[in-house]
């Protein structure tokens, strides 16, 4: 299932002809979805909901932090040690 297929959905021409309706819902009732030619285009949010998606986006994460950590530059390939395996009877 698409993410975007729960959202209202709009035609590009639909959209415009009705843009102050389609501005409206996506402030008080979220996200709205345009499509052109069948196809999802854009998705128009408010500014509410752009700068809480920025934020999460912004916030460190731990790839983040190993890439920016002094061992980031660390080769964790060593060469490995290889010790005889005894045979167990089954």
């Amino acid at each position: 299932m698409d993410a975007l297929t729960h959202l209202q959905g709009w035609k590009l021409e639909e959209a415009k002809a009705r843009f102050s309706e389609v501005v409206r819902l996506a402030r008080e009732v979220g996200p709205q979805r345009v499509t052109v030619y069948g196809q999802d285009a854009v998705v128009i949010l408010s500014t509410e909901e752009y700068a809480r998606l920025l934020q999460t986006t912004q916030e460190s994460n731990l790839h983040r932090l190993l890439s920016i950590s002094p061992l980031a530059k660390l080769d964790f390939m060593s060469q490995a040690e290889y010790s005889p395996v005894r045979e167990v009877e089954l």
